[in-house]
């Protein structure tokens, strides 16, 4: 039985071979794959940022809420009308909110319990149509503007 050895590259039979891909032929898929997903990351992105400032405008909303229905149970001598707790609210919303375009004033809604003895009711709810950066005005091109609203109800003390 001879020795087994090794074949070399000479003894293998001649066949034909596919050709070898070169970076060469590769050198603009990337560039390619980039353009094709920048879109989708920029969309993803930009909806983040926009997620980001509507919540943050809605904390601020419930925040202003609760301010105004805090100053209006209080007790004080006189009590605090509709006006004056409505221009709490305004106040803390005037710098706070964050308005891509043109700013808008809440809207302010008091209500109270039809009752006048004590314990007594006090509502406060704050509407906001958000504008963003583009999702905001996207939605209101297609229905209706997109309205951030919190409400706060407090008992009299």
């Amino acid at each position: 039985m001879p020795p087994f050895r090794l074949a070399s590259l000479a003894d293998w039979p001649s066949r034909p071979r596919a050709p070898l891909r070169t970076a060469r032929s590769q050198k603009g898929a990337a560039a390619v794959e980039f353009a094709l997903l920048l879109p989708i990351l920029l969309f993803v992105f930009f909806g983040i940022v926009e997620l980001s400032l509507a919540l943050y405008d809605k904390a601020v909303l419930t925040n202003a809420s609760r301010e105004g229905a805090r100053a209006g149970i209080v007790l004080r001598s006189p009590p605090m009308n509709d006006a004056q707790i409505s221009d709490v609210v305004i106040t803390y919303t005037k710098g706070a909110l964050l308005s891509m375009g043109t700013p808008h004033t809440p809207s302010v809604a008091v209500v109270r319990s039809s009752t006048p003895e004590f314990p007594s009711i006090l509502t406060v709810t704050v509407s906001y149509p958000y504008s963003g950066l583009g999702l905001g005005r996207l939605l209101s091109a297609v229905n209706q503007p997109m309205v951030l609203s919190s409400s706060t109800v407090m008992v009299t003390e």
